[in-house]
């Protein structure tokens, strides 16, 4: 970039130097492929050929979908380019990582533009203000813009569904705010400690009682309230495993206890209510726990050891504990992983944790020193804060890790694991939820009932239900193809010859009409059918079904050339309707709630359109 060469072979310097030409790779291979566009070469030709087939869309058939379609490409070859590196890159949050995780998020974003849609549901709209802060106010308009409507019933119905759900999730110890202002006028040495690890009865004195506002030093019959004592076989909820539930018995009364939780000043609080007679202050009590409900939660604790092990056996050991938390009924795990597993994987980790607590692995503990332990080999989670002693908890040779829970003796007392679920939390973090011991033979159980009443349900047995499924579907999607070919037909039907209502406006022509009872799909398909006998023009359709109506308009290239804009037109007269949106300028839908409207926008149609043409 310093000389023209001449066809004599002379050089003459360039007055500017060192300019690029952009005569790149791509660029030859266009100029040798005879194309003036680089993704109509070999390089993208088998790319652009894929994405046409998914998506039903046709390369250059529109410019805001052709230019989704070559960013799709380019990003996808760039990306699988860096997916193949020999680092074998993964999404990640955090240097080349990130940049794929963005290539790849680009890619759905343009994946997704543009889809047909013409109502937005009530749950997605919620997610995006529950999950993102997303208003629903500019969720409306921005949707709108497009030419889409919003569920707001449905978005209402959402609303109420979380409230609900948070209300019934609100405990006793939530309500009483423990830790903060009921418990702070004990003394100092009024503490607890837990002995459960070795035994879940025990004998000691009650040291405090206290309802929702204060402390009282009584709890009568039927009272809620919190009940501290020194010494306590009762784990509380913490670490992700939840606290025990049991019985606080004295000479004159019985105190059901429903959750244990970590107050401070290093007191065990015992939340519940008094089944019969009274609990007071300075009573002798036997605390014991409910063996049977301390089980469970044992086995799925024990169970999340094992898992976690599995995991890093067959995903690698870039996989760490991000969350975790067990009750009696099952299990759930958090961890590192970049993309979700697949079926075979989920499978060989449920098999090597069912091998390990076949094989009966002893499940013993040591206290011992944090740096010791980390020595030893014992996993802890990043981020954790320890103290200088900690416990750590090994399953043979196979699980080892810092661990302050309760746990089986062996392996062989979970019984049994099922994963039941694996899914995606966050970037780069996955879930499984799982269960153990007898809430698996529960769960198989009722699994094969609701297999027998499916299949009786398709008059099929549980062995031949496969196979009926699959003749079902097959007559389903013949008799979807027939139903969709009819109402096609019904909408041409209702639309008529219309091409007599064809009317010119300044140079552009335009038809407006109104049928009834056609959906939006419907209406495009018959926009397409009217464009191209239009050869050149604008088309306006409306119609009425079950009380709401939709709109549609199309125009071709030489009708934008001289001004018409379809987004324009059905933002114009949607609120004739009572509704909104728009679009792009060759094609733009809406939707509304007033059909008595629909005679204005068939009668406004044409002077707005003419206000457009240059």
């Amino acid at each position: 970039m310093q000389y023209e060469k001449h066809h004599d072979g002379s050089l003459t310097p360039l007055k500017q130097k060192n300019v690029d030409t952009g005569w790149g790779l791509e660029r030859i291979l266009a100029f040798l492929n005879g194309t003036k566009d680089v993704y109509r070469t070999d390089v993208f030709v088998p790319v652009i050929s894929g994405i046409e087939k998914l998506s039903g869309l046709h390369y250059e058939e529109d410019e805001a979908k052709t230019r989704s379609m070559r960013i799709l490409a380019d990003h996808l070859r760039t990306a699988v380019m860096l997916i193949g590196d020999e680092a074998k890159l993964l999404p990640d949050n955090s240097g080349a990582g990130y940049i794929l995780r963005r290539l790849i998020r680009r890619k759905i974003l343009d994946a997704r533009k543009e889809q047909a849609a013409s109502v937005l549901d009530g749950k997605s709209a919620f997610h995006l203000y529950d999950t993102f802060g997303f208003p629903l106010e500019l969720t409306i308009e921005m949707a709108q813009e497009e030419g889409i409507s919003v569920d707001e019933e449905g978005f209402a119905e959402a609303m109420k569904q979380q409230k609900e759900l948070a209300r019934s999730s609100q405990n006793f110890s939530a309500k009483l705010n423990l830790g903060a202002s009921v418990f702070e006028k004990l003394p100092a040495e009024i503490t607890s400690e837990f002995i459960g690890y070795d035994t879940l009865c025990c004998e000691d004195e009650i040291l405090a009682a206290a309802n929702a506002e204060a402390l009282t030093g009584t709890l009568s019959e039927g009272e809620e309230g919190t009940v501290i004592v020194g010494k306590t076989p009762f784990y509380a909820t913490m670490g992700g495993q939840k606290g025990d539930i049991g019985r606080i018995i004295t000479a004159d009364g019985e105190f059901a206890v429903e959750e244990t939780v970590k107050l401070a000043g290093g007191r065990i609080g015992h939340a519940g209510h008094v089944v019969r007679g009274l609990i007071r202050t300075g009573d002798k009590a036997q605390l014991c726990v409910d063996q049977t409900e301390r089980s469970k939660t044992c086995r799925n604790h024990s169970a999340t050891h094992l898992l976690h092990s599995a995991l890093r056996e067959v995903l690698g050991e870039h996989v760490e504990q991000a969350g975790s938390y067990q009750d009696p009924e099952r299990t759930r795990f958090d961890f590192s992983h970049g993309q979700a597993m697949t079926r075979d994987e989920i499978k060989r980790v449920e098999a090597i944790v069912n091998e390990k607590i076949a094989e009966n692995l002893a499940v013993t503990t040591q206290v011992m020193g944090i740096e010791e332990a980390k020595k030893s080999g014992a996993m802890a989670l990043f981020g954790e804060k320890y103290g200088q002693s900690v416990r750590v908890v090994s399953m043979g040779d196979f699980s080892k890790e810092l661990c302050g829970g309760t746990h089986v003796s062996n392996t062989g007392e979970i019984l049994s694991f099922r994963i039941l679920s694996e899914s995606g939390i966050a970037a780069g973090t996955r879930r499984i939820e799982a269960i153990t011991g007898t809430n698996v033979y529960a769960y198989v159980n009722r699994m094969e009932e609701e297999l027998e009443e499916a299949a009786r349900l398709v008059k099929a047995t549980p062995a031949t239900l496969l196979e009926r499924l699959e003749k079902l579907n097959a007559e389903m999607k013949e008799l979807r193809s027939e139903n969709e070919s009819l109402k096609s037909k019904a909408a041409k039907d209702a639309l008529g010859d219309v091409m007599d209502q064809v009317v010119d406006v300044r140079g552009v022509k335009f038809i407006a009409t109104s049928l009834k009872d056609v959906d939006m799909n419907a209406l495009r398909d018959l926009g397409d059918q009217l464009k191209a006998r239009l050869g050149e023009g604008v088309v306006l359709l409306v119609s009425e079904q079950n009380g709401r109506v939709s709109l549609m308009a199309m125009a071709t290239d030489a009708a934008i050339a001289k001004g018409a804009h379809a987004g324009n037109l059905v933002k114009a007269v949607a609120p004739m309707v009572g509704g909104g949106g728009g679009g792009r300028p060759n094609m733009a839908q809406a939707g509304g709630k007033n059909p008595a409207g629909i005679a204005q926008v068939l009668s406004s149609a044409a002077e707005i359109l003419a206000e457009q043409i240059r």
